[in-house]
């Protein structure tokens, strides 16, 4: 059962505070070889609000990967509309750039380079002031945890290393929201585990985290509330509590039994 976006209950008088990534009614249609339409994704609303992680579920094909391309301005939607941090990603994709940072499992890190140097070049592409950009990067070296091998060639790093640059090439900018796809898939449970702890530190300082997996018992307690996609559509979404029947442990039975009703 779908139900309704959280509302943040409003306190009458009160104004309402926007949110971080807003989404309504987006859509993506390709056109197959054979003339068919393909509804990969068909009429999605949801919200994520700062200081909240909200995790995007699905099986593969679902539509999760294409959602989040269009909110990172990677792919144009067929309709519907979505902003981020207030800025229209159709209307202003440099501008919604500027305030998100994108991570995928396949999100490449060149091998030839440092830590250090792929942060440097990536803060200066997002125009970082010279006098401030290696105070920046030496900062974000710390915070990941990156010291031990910021200056080592990012060919000879682990897949959890690697995926820590990764994380620091989206948050050099120091954006206030932060889009994941599929951020664990090619890391070990260590790295897994350390990575989503840093995540749960990004949320504490306020920055709202998207967060798509097909690793569910990885973020079941990590989650302020879960969107659950099958086909395109969005077939449950809630907090833990309110997606578990009496009857089911996990948000997984709850992912199980949302895409096969």
């Amino acid at each position: 059962m779908v139900t309704d976006p959280d509302p943040r209950s409003a306190v009458a008088g009160e104004p309402q505070e926007l949110p971080a990534i807003a989404v309504v009614d987006l859509v993506k249609h390709y056109q197959a070889r054979d003339g068919s339409v393909v509804r990969a994704v068909d009429g999605v609303s949801f919200d994520v609000h700062r200081g909240e992680t909200v995790g995007l579920l699905g099986a593969n094909g679902a539509g999760k990967t294409t959602l989040l391309r269009m909110l990172v301005t990677l792919l144009k939607p067929t309709s519907g509309t979505a902003s981020v941090d207030g800025v229209d990603i159709r209307e202003d994709p440099l501008g919604v750039r500027r305030r998100i940072g994108y991570v995928s499992a396949t999100t490449g890190v060149p091998d030839r380079l440092t830590p250090r140097e792929t942060l440097t070049s990536y803060g200066r592409l997002h125009g970082i002031a010279p006098a401030d950009l290696e105070s920046s990067v030496e900062r974000l070296i710390k915070a990941l945890g990156m010291t031990g091998y910021a200056d080592r060639p990012s060919g000879r790093l682990s897949s959890g290393q690697r995926q820590r640059v990764s994380l620091g090439r989206a948050l050099v900018h120091e954006p206030p929201v932060l889009v994941f796809d599929e951020p664990t898939a090619a890391v070990d449970l260590l790295g897994s585990r350390e990575l989503l702890d840093l995540l749960a530190t990004l949320r504490s300082e306020g920055r709202a985290i998207l967060l798509s997996t097909h690793r569910l018992h990885e973020i079941e307690r990590r989650c302020d509330r879960f969107v659950i996609m099958h086909a395109g559509r969005i077939v449950a979404r809630g907090t833990r509590d309110e997606l578990l029947e009496p009857s089911e442990d996990s948000i997984e039975d709850a992912f199980y039994r949302a895409v096969a009703s």
